[in-house]
């Protein structure tokens, strides 16, 4: 389990981390989110010992992050960190040995990986002869030959389509049932969402947002109703005290309101028209994290 307990990081008169506190337990997939500059990297840089904070401290298994920790941890950062002028192999062994693994091992996990990604062909290929979707599974392959007991995931799928995508989450998961702690950060909400029962929002290094993403979404309160249907009273609905708006989503209307009281408001006003959809859903965590970074900045 990691535990980060009450971090502060100061670049001279900066403050980039406030007071951060938050557990990500074994096989658990934990969101780290935030704008660019809230705060994430310098985290990331902290608990894997290349920072040390200015106060507080964070723990891995119990253990404060040391020489002796960090080969535990796997890190996939935003920017591609290849060695371009290496084949996979090279580049693979390379990053096993790094992490203390012997040689003939790292051969083993690498071959099982490449066909995990239906890539096994590519052993012997250089780096810069890779699309960038490929070198992505590389990179993503690099820091998870050691089966790393925490894993860091910065924009993952950075570079990849819709196919790959897919091959990457279920590597994701075949990490998460081995016990791995992942923390995960992406600005793709929908990843986030699929990923993640916990979270935290950064606004300059503060969490403004903490805690599980079914309890947030509950507290945030506000809901959106799709209705489809023939001579909708649009302005009717408008009119209506606690619809925030109406807007024309392709063949359908998204209606946002302040809570899930107004629904029933809205459906009298619509019942009798030929109505073929009316589903109340919760916000989408991109909508919140809009509106709790929005609140902060006003």
């Amino acid at each position: 389990m990691l535990q980060v307990k009450n971090i502060v990081k100061y670049y001279g008169n900066n403050k980039a981390v406030d007071n951060l506190s938050f557990e990500v337990k074994d096989g658990e997939i934990f969101g780290l989110l935030g704008e660019n500059g809230a705060g994430k990297t310098t985290t990331f840089r902290i608990i894997m010992g290349l920072l040390e904070a200015t106060e507080g401290e964070v723990l891995l298994d119990g253990k404060h992050i040391n020489y002796s920790i960090t080969d535990k941890i796997g890190f996939v950062t935003e920017e591609r960190s290849l060695l371009t002028k290496m084949t996979v192999k090279e580049q693979i062994v390379f990053y096993g040995i790094l992490k203390g693994m012997k040689e003939s091992k790292i051969e083993e996990e690498l071959k099982k990986w490449l066909k995990e990604f239906q890539i096994e062909s590519y052993e012997n290929r250089k780096i810069k002869e890779l699309s960038k979707g490929n070198q992505q599974k590389i990179q993503f392959i690099s820091a998870i030959i050691h089966h790393p007991k925490l894993l860091i995931l910065d924009e993952p799928f950075t570079g990849l389509d819709p196919i790959n995508v897919e091959l990457m989450k279920k590597a994701i998961f075949k990490l998460q049932k081995e016990g791995c702690s992942i923390i995960f950060s992406s600005h793709q909400m929908e990843h986030i969402e699929n990923f993640c029962e916990k979270l935290i929002i950064l606004v300059k290094g503060k969490a403004i947002v903490d805690g599980y993403v079914k309890d947030i979404k509950k507290e945030y309160k506000k809901k959106n109703i799709l209705i489809r249907g023939e001579d909708l009273p649009l302005k009717e609905i408008e009119k209506i005290k606690g619809v925030i708006s109406v807007t024309k989503q392709k063949d359908e209307y998204e209606v946002k309101i302040e809570n899930e009281n107004i629904a029933s408001k809205v459906f009298t006003k619509i019942k009798n028209c030929n109505i073929t959809k009316y589903d109340v859903t919760e916000p989408t965590l991109n909508e919140i994290f809009i509106a709790k970074v929005g609140e902060v900045h006003e």
